[in-house]
């Protein structure tokens, strides 16, 4: 069985890029068909790409590459239940609700007070209690009128415990709820990613955002029902796709960084009096096979890390105060690691200018694809 487009015949490729027929075995090149018939000839298209440029900078460089490392697992989002932040229940009983006639308040503590409000969703929690900071002032206001003072007081009371309990039950309901897990949940890389992302969960995360910053500011207007489709958008999200896309990137491109590596090893790549064939063929390599096979899907994956982190990190910013230590240190080892991650690209594009900086007449050094 035959993987198409992964193994040029020798004639082909000594016509295609004016080299020498080798005089011995290319075994680089078999240690990536190898590494290919492994996993099956009908590899995932994220891998083609990759497979096909580092065979080829094996064969230009007479250098192997390591084929013998794994990429590294994904640090995961704590569990739902871990991050739960803990809220204390107000002092408002049965007999406090039926003292409550005339306030639309009372139909809000009725329904935070029944079995299913005590067994409501976090997202359900947080817009009862924004109901509740929306209408209790009204009621404050008409039971001081009729001298009801001491349950004015203890609504006084319950409705500052709610807004002092707010930015605990905003991130219950988002940052540390299951649709936010499911967010950053390490699928598996599907073929075509990231072209085929949306603009929706984007969106979505903006629109949490406004609203969060709106409540924590004293407005806590609220629309329940889009407030829950914005959370339904955040659950088909795709960061921790992204990820795993930017660390599978990473991997191919360091075992290539790899290679670079140990090929400047032997010594610069030219020498004042001797300029190898693999000094005109590289950057003809790198242009056909990272620059045009690689690089465009870098960029798209560099725009989405640049779109779809900004309205996670505004929220965290927004809620910094109360962020669970297990949070916390995810979030630490998220950002650095996409940070680094994202910066594979422009790393090889370095190695291969170190390599090339020696073959002084070449035009590879400046801008490698440019041959």
């Amino acid at each position: 069985m035959r993987c198409r487009g992964i193994i040029d015949d020798p004639l082909t490729a000594r016509l295609r890029y004016k080299e020498p027929m080798p005089t011995k075995p290319l075994l680089p090149c078999l240690c990536v068909t190898l590494l290919l018939a492994l996993t099956g000839c009908g590899a995932p298209d994220a891998d083609a790409p990759f497979t096909l440029y580092l065979e080829r900078l094996q064969r230009t460089l007479e250098q192997e590459a390591n084929l013998n490392t794994l990429p590294a697992a994904l640090p995961r989002l704590p569990r739902e239940g871990q991050l739960r932040l803990p809220t204390a229940a107000d002092s408002l009983g049965t007999l406090d609700f039926l003292d409550l006639r005339g306030c639309e308040l009372q139909v809000t503590i009725g329904k935070q007070n029944s079995s299913l409000g005590k067994l409501a969703r976090d997202s359900q929690r947080l817009l009862l209690a924004l109901e509740f900071l929306r209408l209790a002032p009204a009621c404050i206001e008409l039971l001081e009128t009729e001298g009801e003072q001491e349950l004015a007081q203890d609504l006084t009371r319950a409705q500052d415990l709610k807004r002092d309990q707010l930015p605990a039950l905003i991130f219950n309901a988002t940052l540390g709820s299951a649709e936010y897990a499911a967010l950053w949940r390490p699928a598996q890389l599907p073929a075509g990613y990231p072209a085929d992302t949306s603009s929706e969960v984007i969106h979505a995360l903006e629109q949490i955002n406004a609203a969060s910053r709106r409540w924590l500011q004293g407005d806590y207007q609220a629309d329940n029902l889009a407030f829950e489709l914005q959370l339904s958008e955040v659950r088909l999200g795709d960061a921790g796709v992204l990820w795993r896309a930017l660390a599978h990137q990473a991997h191919w491109l360091e075992r290539a960084d790899n290679l670079l590596q140990r090929r400047a090893m032997r010594g610069p790549l030219c020498s004042p009096r001797i300029r190898p064939a693999a000094a005109d063929i590289l950057p003809n390599v790198v242009r056909k096979f990272f620059v045009e096979g690689i690089q465009p899907r870098a960029a798209v994956l560099g725009r989405r890390y640049h779109q779809l982190l900004p309205p996670v990190v505004s929220l965290e910013q927004q809620l910094d105060a109360v962020l669970p230590a297990d949070y916390r240190q995810w979030q630490e080892q998220r950002d650095a690691d996409m940070a680094a991650l994202s910066q594979a690209p422009r790393r090889h594009v370095g190695q291969l200018q170190s390599l090339l900086q020696s073959c002084s007449s070449s035009p590879g050094p400046a801008n490698p694809g440019r041959n």
